[in-house]
């Protein structure tokens, strides 16, 4: 009994820790008013960026941005990425199929510094591992610009 006991309370604290590791990267409300890059276009399939995507920049981050440097703990990214459409001869955005975050937290040491979160084209939670399924290509990619795969050229 003492075991099942411990054992529940043991899920209790893990399942607190894991609510709370979720609130804190909620998609952010109103992120689309954050500055914008222009369309980046990724046309191998293999790719979990596979499509047309966008990446907002909040203004605690931007400074970070503009110079390549180190970002203050808060900062936020958002990437929105699309299918791709043809329409008259060009690529233009399809349907909306995945919204990752990207935020600063200095205790993430697994991650860089950073926790990330993936999304449904709704807005709700779609499981993805930030360790497993993002830190890898960071870290590969970036580790350099403080794992800021993006730079703020793509903005121009």
């Amino acid at each position: 009994m003492k075991k099942a006991v411990s054992l529940m309370a043991l899920c209790a604290v893990f399942g607190a820790t894991a609510a709370a590791s979720a609130a804190q990267t909620a998609l952010p409300r109103g992120y689309e008013k954050w500055e914008k890059s222009k369309a980046r276009i990724n046309t191998d399939k293999k790719s979990l960026f596979y499509g047309i995507h966008y990446i907002y920049v909040d203004k605690k981050a931007m400074k970070g941005y503009k110079s390549g440097g180190a970002y203050p703990d808060g900062s936020r990214f958002v990437a929105v990425n699309y299918s791709i459409k043809e329409e008259n001869g060009k690529q233009v955005p399809g349907k909306k199929n995945m919204i990752v975050v990207m935020q600063k937290d200095r205790t993430q040491q697994q991650t860089g510094g950073w926790r990330f979160a993936g999304f449904t084209p709704e807005g709700k939670p779609s499981g993805l591992d930030g360790k497993r399924d993002c830190f890898g290509c960071h870290e590969k990619d970036a580790k350099d610009r403080d794992y800021v795969i993006s730079r703020y050229t793509d903005f121009k």
